[in-house]
């Protein structure tokens, strides 16, 4: 196990009607409240104007900037931090999944700094600070209401990238469960690959003696996986959504990458296809990552095996090998169960950009800590996705 520094200043309020917490989490702690969120589900849900009535209630100025998409622009971040500027915003409530909350942060990064925010995407600046982002969370998937990352697409050359520090952590989340029952199955079940794929960036590693959080890796996998197939049956299960809701959060606020040398080869190979296509994040995933680990397994064969006996129930067996693509064939299956693509051929994409995509991708170097992927690998990987 390696050493680590682990802090998390995220305030979590979670359950039914938790929306009412928002007066006495904002009350006389911010004036200029900029809300940003995506399209108009909020306004048709309801949602939009209660929180406009609450901050009305405590009388601090609000502005709002709608119009985040999945893969959040660049071109609206830009937007957000001329508001924030010029209305001394001092915090910023994401209202929404992933895509407001990664925008959020993005607006607020970049209004406490001179330059270009791109220059912190690109690696030429650490983030110092940030203004402070809130979250209403209607969408778990990304994590993003307790991580330390922002993904942001720039529209020129169409570059999907990521930024990341402890500064940028929301100071708190409100998470009601119930805002979850109208997703479309679409965006639920990529949701739920979202998911787990933050679980396999950290669990497949090379780093030895790290049994504790293993041990809570797999249960939140099974969990997970447990929960997904209730919701196939039924997706107004309030339960199983609370249980998808809470794995999103504890899956991507770094608890179960403790001690362990993270990958993320998969999530760089697979914003590529989303900057190039505008494929959902969750989707590209339950692509990406079946090729990589018929890529990558023979690298680690025991953690595999490991994999598919205690999150799969594979059978123990002498030849590792065996186990190891037993289990990659129970992940496969289970995302065919949830009626996910496996594919790219699934969602019409063909092989025309794979070696612009496998080019842009490593243009900063090898990708992953599993096993270090070049060009070269990375187009291996984009064919057995095909």
């Amino acid at each position: 196990m390696k050493n680590f520094d682990f802090q998390i200043q995220t305030r979590i309020i979670f359950g039914k009607d938790t929306l009412k917490s928002l007066e006495e989490v904002l009350k006389d702690k911010y004036k200029n409240i900029l809300i940003h969120y995506g399209g108009g589900s909020i306004k048709r849900s309801g949602l939009y104007d209660e929180i406009t009535s609450i901050l009305e209630k405590i009388n601090v100025n609000y502005y709002e900037l709608g119009g985040v998409e999945p893969n959040p622009k660049l071109s609206l971040v830009q937007e957000g931090i001329a508001i924030c500027k010029e209305k001394n915003i001092d915090l910023i409530l994401a209202v929404g999944g992933g895509s407001a909350i990664d925008s959020a942060k993005a607006i607020g990064i970049g209004a406490k700094y001179d330059g270009d925010v791109w220059d912190f995407f690109t690696g030429k600046e650490k983030i110092q600070e940030t203004i402070p982002v809130g979250v209403v969370l209607t969408f778990p998937a990304t994590g993003s209401e307790m991580s330390t990352a922002t993904v942001v697409t720039k529209e020129e050359g169409s570059y999907k990238r990521g930024a990341g520090g402890n500064v940028v952590r929301p100071v708190f989340a409100i998470m009601d469960p119930k805002y979850t029952l109208t997703l479309p199955d679409e965006q639920t079940f990529a949701g739920i690959m979202d998911i787990i794929s933050h679980i396999f960036e950290r669990y497949f590693t090379n780093t030895p003696n790290v049994d504790f959080i293993d041990s809570l890796s797999e249960g939140a996998m099974k969990s997970i996986i447990k929960n997904a197939y209730i919701l196939k049956k039924d997706t107004q299960n309030y339960p199983a959504r609370a249980e998808i809701m809470l794995s999103g959060s504890i899956a991507h606020n770094d608890l179960l990458g403790l001690g362990r040398e993270d990958d993320w080869a998969s999530h760089d190979i697979g914003h590529e296809i989303s900057a190039i296509y505008g494929t959902t994040h969750g989707v590209t995933l339950a692509i990406i990552f079946p090729a990589w680990m018929k890529y990558v397994y023979r690298e680690n064969i025991d953690r595999f095996a490991q994999f598919g006996r205690e999150v799969f129930g594979v059978k123990e067996d002498d030849d590792r090998g065996k186990m190891a693509i037993m289990a990659i064939e129970e992940f496969e299956n289970f995302l065919k169960n949830i009626s996910l693509p496996t594919r790219l051929s699934d969602i019409d994409i063909d092989e025309k950009n794979f070696e612009l995509m496998a080019t842009k991708a490593t243009e900063a170097g090898p990708l992953g800590s599993f096993k270090k992927l070049y060009k070269e690998d990375v187009l291996e990987i984009y064919k057995l996705a095909k």
